[in-house]
């Protein structure tokens, strides 16, 4: 069975984006048993010359939908970054991610398959196809981006582990491992 260009990108960023979700909610749940504010999270960074939280949150949610429209399109266009805002929109941030990848359909994905994409982001133009978009330009950057949150979460002391990162695992069900 071939893996077609659908079940390399929107499974995949689902399962990454419903875990960001995850452990957002638990740094949420955390926040309110220690008396720590959430917000205090929104500028914190691993070092001073990386980009802050909100920044790592909102750019894994560009590269998981923009990354996937930009394989429709033809063009990485992600909406301006937001700056600075409220822990409780970063999480919205999340649950828009998933309903906009929810919304991509295999046949419309799938479509999109072998088609040449030559983008302009900043001063490069890259060419890439639809699916070395996705494999070596978005999907290395929205990990970037999630393990990186995940980080500074981790850093500022939630009680976070691997399987909060790693999410929701797609795996067989039981039936299948035993044919």
């Amino acid at each position: 069975m071939s893996t077609s260009l659908y079940d390399l990108s929107v499974p995949t960023f689902l399962q990454t984006v419903r875990a960001v979700a995850g452990f957002l909610d638990r740094a949420a749940r955390h926040c309110l048993e220690t008396g720590q504010n959430p917000d205090d999270f929104v500028q914190a960074r691993l070092f001073a010359d990386m980009a802050p939280f909100h920044f790592q949150i909102e750019a894994a949610w560009h590269h998981s939908v923009w990354g996937l429209e930009a394989a429709r399109t033809g063009v990485f266009d992600p909406p301006p970054l937001v700056g600075p805002v409220p822990f409780a929109e970063l999480k919205t941030m999340m649950r828009r991610a998933e309903s906009a990848l929810v919304a991509f359909t295999p046949d419309e994905v799938n479509s999109w398959a072998g088609r040449s994409l030559d983008l302009q982001i900043g001063p490069r133009r890259l060419a890439f196809t639809a699916e070395t978009l996705i494999l070596s330009f978005s999907l290395p950057n929205f990990y970037f981006h999630a393990v990186t949150a995940y980080d500074i979460l981790r850093m500022r002391g939630v009680p976070l582990g691997k399987r909060d990162y790693e999410g929701r695992l797609r795996t067989r069900t039981a039936e299948a491992t035993t044919r």
